[in-house]
């Protein structure tokens, strides 16, 4: 009997993390996931999937490491010798890139060197997956946007992605490494963190309805975003890495909404109206604002074989729920919530 595949995943404690080590262990491999050393706890979104490493069979296995760190991430490659490389680490929130716009780079563009430099080094054979990001298209050159769109990045969160696609892109093609870049739009879940767009608002709905807050600050309403469903995409990561040949794929639903369509959506299904609720806070407006994106994924839909099942209301209704429910639970210790349908 083959031995099970090994998976290497940075970032792993994220959201994108958590669903990609689900749908991998689901599939048999042994997950090994790239941890920063902290004095608090930051696994919370994998703590369902934990093993005791004093059981047999474990097939969920914590390793320290940083993307800061090409010695670590040296060793740890030669030393579990993955079949497959997952880079979703990163420093990934837009706004927060134009205040630490040197540690953005230093992560979420020189780590996928790092990580390249190392399977170059290791001489092991794996496969690499570079998560980029619909960031990098930025003041669109084209609607919608596809494989072939000129990037024009507006944050250094953009650049720092626009440097680790065409880094890996140059790995490719130099050193025949099998190296994917998958360009996903935003997708979001019950386990985004809580300072991106979408969660803050299903937070502070869910904390609204509980009377335990009664504002809801934010920025630009009328940049619009082509929102998927995280568990979708993780798929079309592993479906990349199965593919013949290595290549790279816009990740998107096709559809388009502003902010101010998913607060009308996720205040609606709770019984709300947002304007009560929502005050606009200029602190919140990006020095250069992204105001469309929309992917076209007719290459992953022909190529992958790969289409989003939860479409933007499906999404919303999600998010609202799962909140409810979290909320409901910390105040009062029960689930003692359920969303209209």
């Amino acid at each position: 009997m083959p031995s099970p595949k090994k998976a290497l995943i940075s970032g792993i404690t994220g959201q994108d993390g958590s669903y990609l080590s689900e749908f991998l262990l689901k599939k048999g491999y042994t997950v090994y996931g790239l941890i920063r050393r902290s004095s608090s706890f930051n696994t919370a979104r994998i703590d369902h999937l934990y093993q005791d490493l004093h059981e047999k069979n474990v097939r969920l296995r914590l390793v320290y490491g940083d993307l800061n760190d090409a010695s670590s991430l040296n060793r740890i490659i030669k030393t579990i010798k993955p079949d497959e490389i997952y880079n979703l680490g990163a420093q990934s929130h837009v706004k927060v890139s134009f205040e630490i716009p040197e540690y953005t780079a230093e992560v979420t563009a020189l780590g996928a060197v790092r990580l390249l430099e190392a399977i170059r080094d290791s001489g092991i054979k794996t496969k690499f997956y570079q998560a980029s990001s619909s960031e990098m298209f930025g003041k669109v050159q084209q609607i919608p946007q596809d494989e072939k769109t000129p990037f024009y990045p507006r944050s250094p969160y953009g650049a720092a992605k626009v440097y680790a696609y065409w880094v890996t892109v140059n790995y490719r093609e130099a050193y025949n490494i099998f190296a994917c870049n998958g360009i996903l739009f935003n997708h979001e879940s019950p386990r985004r963190g809580e300072t991106f767009v979408t969660r803050k608002i299903t937070m502070a709905l869910a904390r609204i309805k509980q009377g335990v807050q009664d504002k809801l600050y934010l920025g630009n309403l009328d940049a619009k975003r082509d929102w998927g469903f995280a568990g979708d995409y993780v798929e079309a990561m592993w479906r990349m890495l199965q593919q013949p040949k290595p290549e790279d794929y816009v990740i998107a639903t096709g559809e388009t909404h502003s902010v101010r369509e998913f607060l009308e959506e996720a205040f609606r299904y709770a019984g709300l109206n947002w304007k009560k609720y929502v005050k606009i806070d200029k602190r919140y407006f990006r020095p250069t604002e992204v105001d469309l994106l929309i992917g076209n994924n007719s290459k992953a839909r022909k190529k992958l074989k790969w289409e989003p099942q939860v479409n933007f209301k499906q999404l919303v209704r999600m998010m609202v729920d799962a909140d409810m429910e979290l909320v409901a639970k910390q105040l009062h210790g029960t689930k003692g919530y359920k969303a209209k349908a």
